[in-house]
């Protein structure tokens, strides 16, 4: 197989699956993935309990958490709450906030680059100078005020993440944008008189969309870090709503008595973002057109 037949294989989409399920850290993040998600669409049949219910025979006499083992498998939190059935719940909360907050982070980044790329002249300009704004805030911090801003909730949550998680999707899309704007074939398409719209959505847009695959998957690490940490402090989703953050967040007091309410929740979220991060690494590597055929 010559070099050019290498290349157009490899661009196609079954190609591009071969390639990524070559790479082991990739086929490891997926399955990650995988259970995760598995877990959290078959929550309600998994869990052995109701995530809100409290179990006083899951406390000791004490009145501390049980121990991993037995009937409650991963233990009892301080109220006397399953934490397998909480984490299992919990992952439903961090993968639609991710997939939203993403999601929609993605389509304002990717309108305010591409139009600033496009377009160029005074509108670049702008859209590009608040871009720059936005990403001199701490996207932490800024999160943060916003959140206590309005009143916490799933789908605030989600929004308040997206409105702070743009900026790098921007600028990214504008320097691609850009440098697709002064190529010859875009210069032809002027030539004969296409419309902006068939430029940018014909032409334009699907060089842009193997970006914003692999600027998708790695942000939704990105947000899943995000919604833990603003639940651990307190302004993201709020109890009895289980998250990993708050579960986090609600058991911290028991750090030294009883630290698996702590590492297993922090061990999830750590799992699920190396896993996105894994595959979005692996993503860049097999969309990138300079890589195809060298492996």
């Amino acid at each position: 197989m010559t070099d050019a037949t290498r290349q157009v294989e490899t661009a196609k989409p079954d190609g591009a699956l071969r390639r990524l399920l070559r790479r082991k850290l990739a086929v490891f993040g997926l399955v990650l993935i995988g259970l995760v998600l598995l877990g959290a669409i078959f929550a309600p049949w998994i869990a052995p309990f109701d995530p809100a219910e409290q179990h006083f025979d899951g406390l000791t006499l004490e009145g501390a958490p049980l121990p991993p083992g037995g009937v409650y498998l991963l233990g009892t939190d301080l109220l006397g709450r399953d934490l397998f059935t909480r984490i299992l719940y919990g992952a439903q909360t961090s993968l639609i906030i991710g997939v939203a907050a993403n999601g929609l982070s993605l389509i304002i980044g990717t309108l305010v680059g591409i139009t600033a790329g496009f377009f160029r002249g005074w509108i670049g300009t702008v859209l590009m100078r608040f871009t720059d704004l936005m990403m001199a805030f701490p996207a932490l911090l800024l999160a943060i005020c916003l959140a206590a801003i309005f009143t916490p909730s799933l789908w605030i949550v989600a929004m308040v993440i997206a409105l702070v998680n743009w900026v790098q999707t921007a600028r990214v899309i504008y320097t691609e944008t850009s440098s697709l704007a002064e190529r010859d074939f875009i210069a032809a398409e002027r030539i004969l008189g296409a419309s902006t719209g068939r430029i940018l959505f014909r032409h334009i847009l699907p060089h842009l969309v193997p970006t914003i695959i692999v600027w998708g998957t790695l942000g939704i690490s990105t947000t899943v870090l995000l919604e833990a940490t603003l639940s651990f402090l307190g302004v993201g989703v709020q109890p009895p709503t289980p998250s990993w953050g708050n579960i986090i967040f609600e058991n911290q007091t028991y750090f030294q008595a009883a630290p698996w309410l702590v590492f297993i929740p922090g061990a999830a979220v750590l799992l699920l973002a190396l896993a996105f991060n894994l595959v979005g690494d692996a993503l860049r590597d097999v969309l990138d057109p300079l890589q195809r055929g060298r492996d």
